[in-house]
């Protein structure tokens, strides 16, 4: 069986982050270990959340497992909240990266544009410095064009997208895949580029109208779960952005609403079996 670490703060309720990689990496058949960055009530979106910082634990922690002489055939970070953590990552990354496992990162700190409100300009550049050590990396635009400087564009082409990826494959030398890319109307997906190869590829499915908190942890989780499951990059991230709309659309038809998370757990049996 293989294991994977993944580095990412816990929000007990909410539905995001570890609450995700967990319980999603583990269905697919994949060991889940798991290194708080923090604890929190609850995700961000709700009012008066708590919030325990754990930095402070992440060296000992990763001390004892080399102790231990543990070994993680990936290593997946998603969001991270300080500059400081995104250095003790680094670090991580040097103490169990072999010659046989990869590191995905999903740089989260921006969409629509807008940074989220607990960075700056100085974050992002810290960011770049993780992308640079990882194998793949999964931004959506804005992110993207945070980490290279670029322009952010809300109307754009596939011309545009593709130097978005050119960009970022400055930046990581492995597989840049760009994740809410809209390439026509009524339709959304990825695009990647692989350096080493310079080959592009591109997927698309039907756009649905909603947005749910945690849909690019689950998107993440479910790439790099099918990627230890064995599938190859491009189509673990056409798997992910499949469950993805389709856990979305389930969701919808909920009627009591949820309005804070994605009913993933009912369609897990869905991606188990596909």
């Amino acid at each position: 069986m293989k294991r994977l670490l993944t580095v990412q703060d816990i929000s007990c309720l909410g539905k995001c982050s570890l609450t995700i990689a967990l319980p999603v990496i583990s269905a697919l058949g994949v060991e889940t270990v798991i290194l708080p960055t923090a604890v929190l009530s609850t995700h961000t979106m709700f009012k008066n959340f708590t919030c325990k910082d754990l930095s402070d634990q992440i060296k000992p922690i990763t001390d004892h497992w080399k102790s231990e002489n543990v070994t993680f055939d990936a290593i997946y970070t998603g969001y991270l909240g300080t500059a400081d953590e995104i250095d003790e990552m680094k670090k991580v990354f040097e103490e169990f990266k072999t010659e046989d496992n990869f590191i995905f990162v999903d740089p989260v700190m921006a969409d629509n544009g807008k940074l989220y409100p607990a960075f700056d300009l100085a974050y992002a550049a810290k960011n770049a410095e993780l992308c640079a050590a990882a194998d793949i990396i999964v931004p959506n635009i804005t992110e993207a064009a945070f980490l290279t400087g670029s322009e952010y564009r809300e109307e754009y082409g596939e011309d545009y997208v593709k130097d978005l990826l050119k960009k970022l494959s400055q930046i990581c030398s492995g597989v840049c895949v760009l994740t809410g890319v809209s390439l026509k109307p009524g339709m959304t997906g990825v695009m990647g580029y692989d350096v080493k190869t310079k080959e592009y590829y591109t997927y698309q499915n039907r756009r649905i109208n909603a947005a749910y908190h945690g849909t690019g942890d689950l998107f993440s989780s479910v790439f790099v779960g099918s990627m230890l499951k064995g599938k190859d990059w491009r189509d673990a991230a056409r798997i992910a952005a499949d469950y993805t709309a389709h856990t979305i659309e389930v969701t919808l038809q909920n009627p009591k609403k949820p309005w804070y998370g994605v009913d993933f757990e009912a369609t897990l049996p869905d991606l188990i079996n596909s």
